[in-house]
């Protein structure tokens, strides 16, 4: 079974801002597959899951234990569901990219991101892919957390559909082939190629 999680923080508040975009991304997978989200099992608190049957086992995540938590989830979903960590991908934002930007990793740090930090420590491991969809830095003067915690501008809204739409085809390529194919797809700058270490 594949898992993939979305990060971001429950509550109205946060819903269209740019540290959700994890959500939207699983959310746009439980509506192509006409998935409803329940509450995952007791042993995993706090957490909205869906599960998809077939030739590709599937399990979807949201924790809502804000995002400096997500770790708590995504290690109980690990071990309660007995995911390997190579099966496991987190879709998370990312500031170092320019908005509308995916990029696909096996493995690597968690640099700045608070819900990677929390899922290192207690996945004990930085050797699980990730997907980080890109929402740039904003204005250098703002502090990075108002920045990450404010709404799309207009003319990210215009393309945010299409944003999110191809980072869930980007997941549904892990879940269906792996990261690595993910990686040689989606990686790729216009500029030129990409390294996928």
């Amino acid at each position: 079974m594949k898992l993939i999680v979305g990060l971001g923080n429950p509550g109205r508040e946060y819903r269209d801002t740019r540290h959700n975009v994890g959500f939207l991304v699983v959310d746009e997978l439980a509506r192509r597959h006409q998935l409803t989200w329940a509450m995952a099992p007791a042993q995993v608190p706090d957490t909205f899951v869906v599960k998809r049957f077939g030739a590709v086992p599937l399990l979807l995540a949201k924790p809502l234990t804000f995002m400096n938590r997500s770790g708590d989830a995504v290690a109980a979903l690990a071990r309660y569901y007995d995911i390997d960590t190579a099966d496991l991908l987190v879709v998370v934002d990312e500031v170092d990219l320019p908005f509308d930007r995916l990029r696909a990793r096996a493995r690597g740090s968690a640099g700045t991101h608070n819900g990677l930090r929390s899922i290192v420590a207690r996945l004990g491991s930085t050797d699980f892919p990730r997907l980080r969809l890109g929402v740039g830095r904003g204005d250098a003067r703002r502090d990075l957390a108002d920045h990450v915690l404010s709404k799309f501008e207009p003319g990210e809204l215009a393309v945010l559909d299409t944003f999110v739409a191809r980072a869930a085809d980007a997941a549904e390529m892990f879940a269906a082939d792996g990261i690595a194919r993910v990686m040689n797809t989606y990686n790729a700058d216009p500029a030129g190629p990409e390294t996928t270490d």
